[in-house]
């Protein structure tokens, strides 16, 4: 009868080496993705950012965030770390009076805009295509024609039903929609 003898092999020492350093790459990776934190959306606009910076007398771009403690107190973090304590009810007024004296950056006019476009649109049952923000001009869509053209420009709100054509002025985006002859949804 034969016998067989079992010896353990000795694993080159440049392998177990390669081996360490793998797995402690991969604990390391493990470890960052068990911090990391889904990305959240930031409560705060650029114009929040740019009345809160008026009223503390700080660049807009240091303040990270902002939040009323016990429904008396308004706080202010920095992005250096700092915090700083307002009356709410003094904050209050304050942001009142700044958001009245602060001209609207051309970002926000279009953010305003896009936004205004998207209600009317929903109240005719249109949809639009992607907005090329530098004209501000889209395509307006209904069950899957075209119905026109819609934009805004720095004098007003214009609709044209060709994309060569006159174009049709008004005060609003619902306005304008109307001057293509598109009428109101109305719930089924």
């Amino acid at each position: 009868m034969t016998y067989e003898t079992l010896t353990q092999q000795a694993i080159p020492s440049s392998s177990r080496d390669e081996q360490a350093t793998a797995q402690a790459e991969l604990n390391n990776y493990i470890e960052t993705q068990a911090q990391a934190i889904a990305p959240t959306q930031d409560p705060l606009t650029a114009r929040d950012r740019r009345i809160i910076g008026e009223i503390i007398e700080v660049q807009p771009e240091t303040i990270r965030t902002i939040w009323i403690e016990g429904g008396i107190t308004v706080w202010v973090q920095l992005v250096g770390g700092g915090r700083l304590p307002f009356d709410r009810n003094w904050f209050a007024t304050r942001v009142a009076e700044v958001k009245v004296t602060l001209s609207e950056t051309p970002l926000e006019r279009n953010e305003r805009l896009s936004d205004e476009l998207e209600t009317a649109c929903t109240a005719f049952g249109v949809y639009h295509g992607q907005i090329d923000w530098l004209s501000f001009s889209t395509k307006l869509y209904r069950d899957g024609h075209l119905v026109g053209f819609v934009g805004c420009n720095h004098q007003s709100w214009y609709a044209r039903p060709r994309q060569y054509g006159v174009n049709r002025v008004a005060a609003s985006a619902k306005d304008v929609i109307a001057l293509l002859g598109v009428r109101t949804a109305v719930a089924a």
